[in-house]
């Protein structure tokens, strides 16, 4: 089952157990979405439970909240990443913040699904990084998964969940295969995965870099005698900074691996905790390798502007022979 096949079964799996859930989005409905993740809702569960909205994020969101109001579970989809922004207020101000205004009395279930991230070559606003925005945002879940199993399970139990949740898919890995249980669920959110253990630097990383991590670790053992710990975080918020501290404390050094511009990405965060907390388990400073402080390149620069495996290679090394002197 590829990624955006495991996606669409989560939906269809969340629809079947609860006629309270509800997906719409721009174009989710006749045509199954861009990507093809709805298709097939609307014929089964009819054009109550999955339709077609205007070309307006804001409204979407804002639809979602009154919707969750009023007692449903709404898993409405932006498009793409970069469409967010005409949504920033809903979001922020009250998708949020819908609980706590209300003391917990309104519980606010709704999954804002969004195809996220580069590496497929599209134009501008089609390959943003968005996740700092909402792991700032006091009052969201953020969950990034990397695996189709993990996409299945998480889109479950973020429908199930009272509180909002921000799931961003990676779309570079909406094509990865594998085999997907319907039914089965993997970690719960909040819970880290080592995808690849070793003792020589720990890489915390999430979403389509995974397998980039991955990649680089493959190298780094045959060429240099490195072992690579791959932390894979799942989600964001909450972050399982056990996993994280557990790797740290046994490799010595930590590297943040995001494809976001690096100031005040997710590895500035990381990076503070880890020092913060960890400071005497260090025998180098948190390093990160990232995307550049630039807007998103065009298609034909992509390749150079996401950190693949030779920037994270290379800040691997300056982690591994950092002069305390």
């Amino acid at each position: 089952m590829t990624m955006v096949q495991a996606i669409g079964a989560a939906l269809h799996d969340a629809m079947e157990a609860d006629d309270r859930v509800v997906v719409f989005g721009e174009d989710v409905g006749r045509q199954g979405g861009v990507f093809r993740v709805t298709d097939g809702l609307r014929s089964t569960f009819g054009k109550q439970r999955c339709f077609d909205t205007p070309l307006a994020e804001s409204a979407i969101v804002g639809a979602a909240v009154g919707m969750a109001i009023r007692g449903f579970r709404p898993v409405p989809e932006i498009q793409f990443d970069g469409f967010t922004y005409p949504a920033f207020d809903q979001i922020v101000t009250h998708l949020a913040k819908y609980r706590s205004r209300t003391r917990g009395l309104v519980n606010m279930p709704v999954t804002l699904r969004v195809p996220s991230f580069g590496g497929i070559g599209s134009p501008e606003h089609h390959s943003e990084s968005t996740e700092t925005y909402w792991a700032h945002t006091a009052g969201l879940k953020v969950v990034v998964p990397s695996t189709p199993s993990d996409a299945y399970s998480l889109l479950r139990d973020s429908i199930e969940l009272d509180d909002p949740v921000v799931f961003l898919e990676p779309k570079r890995r909406y094509w990865a295969r594998e085999d997907v249980e319907r039914g089965k669920r993997t970690e719960p959110i909040g819970k880290a995965a080592v995808r690849r253990a070793g003792d020589t630097v720990t890489v915390v990383t999430y979403g389509g870099l995974v397998v980039t991590a991955l990649e680089a670790a493959a190298v780094a053992h045959d060429e240099h005698g490195w072992d690579l710990e791959i932390i894979d975080l799942r989600s964001l918020v909450p972050l399982d900074f056990d996993t994280v501290a557990a790797s740290v404390v046994k490799t010595g050094r930590c590297v943040v691996l995001h494809e976001g511009p690096r100031t005040l990405g997710m590895g500035a965060e990381l990076a503070a905790r880890v020092q913060e907390e960890l400071f005497w388990n260090l025998e180098a400073p948190v390093l990160r390798a990232t995307g550049f402080d630039t807007p998103y390149p065009p298609a034909r620069l992509e390749s150079i502007w996401l950190p693949g495996v030779d920037r994270l290679l290379d800040t691997v090394e300056r982690s591994l022979t950092y002069d305390h002197a």
